[in-house]
């Protein structure tokens, strides 16, 4: 249900609500903004890799951040992800706009502290990034030393909305009888080029799958 949070006050018939629309749009973004204000009352916004996990988003961090650190403390923060999908371009200059999916989520953080979770937090987000990176054999999984030097919070997704814009331009009546001016929708997708090996590395391609599910653009 929306809250006051989470209740879109501005073009409210983009917003949405339910799960399965922000859980896709978690997914598929690479990478959110994980946003605060510390106890001295300074705001952070720190751009880092995210990932779901059923009812949990897990970001991740060092240690020595202060703004993630803050964030242990139980200071409302919110992470927010955006998917662009295309550029709109319209007859007139004001009416220009792009199509997106966007999500936000609201709550206070909680620091991992259990291995066996954080464990199982950074492979989800090796995963969100290359799905199948984290089967055997495929990399080495992080030694307990590595464990502990690496903060990772979670925060509940139980406050969430999500906005979406699709299709062409709005345009005001009087400007569709405009000539000599091209209007419509440039998609955008993000695509991934070839794999290139670092010095040294005489193995083939292991044949991750990389596209991102997508249904913007138009």
């Amino acid at each position: 249900m929306p809250t006051e949070r989470t209740t879109l006050r501005r073009i409210p018939e983009r917003g949405r609500h339910d799960r399965a629309t922000i859980d896709e749009i978690l997914d598929e973004a690479y990478l959110c903004h994980l946003g605060l204000v510390d106890p001295d009352g300074r705001p952070f916004v720190i751009p880092t890799i995210h990932a779901r996990a059923g009812d949990v988003v897990y970001v991740h961090g060092s240690p020595a951040s202060r703004a993630l650190r803050a964030g242990t403390k139980g200071v409302d923060c919110c992470v927010a992800v955006t998917i662009l999908d295309g550029l709109v371009l319209a007859r007139s200059a004001f009416h220009h706009s792009m199509n997106y999916r966007s999500a936000i989520l609201y709550g206070a953080a909680e620091r991992v502290d259990d291995l066996d979770e954080k464990r199982a937090a950074l492979d989800a987000i090796v995963e969100h990034v290359v799905r199948g990176r984290t089967d055997d054999g495929h990399t080495r999984p992080p030694n307990d030393k590595e464990l502990r030097g690496t903060l990772v919070l979670r925060l509940p997704i139980d406050e969430a909305s999500a906005k979406v814009r699709t299709g062409g331009p709005l345009e005001d009546e009087d400007d569709l009888t405009l000539t000599g001016i091209w209007a419509g929708v440039v998609p955008l997708t993000l695509t991934p080029g070839a794999p290139q090996p670092d010095a040294g590395i005489d193995l083939p391609w292991p044949g991750y799958d990389l596209n991102r599910v997508t249904r913007g653009g138009g």
